[in-house]
């Protein structure tokens, strides 16, 4: 109502009373068609935003099933921000190690004098081992006072047969030709380490939790470790047979 007289108020004093009347229709009629406009380009609106929601779920929908369908094949979710990286899982070379057949890289840091040890020989070893691929974190220290959470008493020396598989296939290839009192590092990648994964399916095993803790939180973990591992071997005795 207020509107109304407002309205008539505004047209009477804008016409003069003769054309009162159709003043006031022709001023109607424009409040009609603007209110139709406005109806017009609103629905427009409306509709053009439709258009571009409708677009855009349409890409969101699209976008991800390649990479969706190979992350189901593959058996891990997708993670578009490590698309691209490795994170170490890539071989590393190192040009001062000496690569076998089977993909061992090793050095000897100290040349043992006598005899070489041969498959069907007892070894006795002295060993150290880091996750080289995980931070370096040593798992078993050698030849030294444990310190820290390694601190114990004097821990028995390793001892094993070449080629009766008592140790990862690496351990056992890097024994094989080396001398008593020779010292030989080796980088181990995954396929001649630990089988599936298990330290204790095989040696040699840490000697102390918290190497044994260590060395499995790597082994076991599922998400993006490299689980390359670091070996100093020091043989120090070959048993007579």
């Amino acid at each position: 109502m207020a509107t109304t007289i407002s309205t008539a108020a505004s047209v009477a004093t804008r016409c003069p009373p003769l054309d009162l009347r159709r003043c006031a229709e022709s001023s109607t009629h424009r409040h009609r068609r603007f209110t139709s406009m406005c109806s017009v380009s609103q629905s427009a609106i409306v509709s053009s935003r439709r258009r571009v929601l409708e677009l855009m779920a349409g890409l969101v929908v699209l976008a991800p099933i390649p990479a969706f369908a190979a992350a189901s094949r593959s058996g891990f979710a997708d993670m578009p921000a490590l698309r691209g990286k490795d994170y170490g899982k890539s071989k590393m070379r190192y040009p001062d190690y000496v690569e076998t057949e089977s993909g061992l890289q090793y050095k000897d840091l100290k040349v043992g004098i006598g005899a070489q040890a041969k498959p069907g020989d007892a070894v006795v070893v002295d060993w150290d081992g880091y996750t080289i691929g995980y931070y370096g974190r040593i798992f078993e220290a050698r030849n030294k006072t444990k310190g820290g959470s390694f601190e114990g008493g004097e821990k028995d020396f390793f001892k094993f047969k070449l080629g009766s598989h008592e140790v990862i296939p690496a351990f056992e290839e890097a024994v094989s030709g080396m001398a008593p009192g020779g010292i030989r590092r080796i980088i181990v990648p995954p396929d001649l380490g630990y089988p599936d994964n298990d330290s204790s399916k095989s040696g040699p095993k840490p000697t102390t939790f918290s190497g044994q803790r260590a060395l499995d939180f790597v082994l076991r973990n599922q998400g993006l470790i490299d689980k390359t591992l670091l070996f100093d071997i020091e043989l120090l005795k070959i048993l007579p047979s």
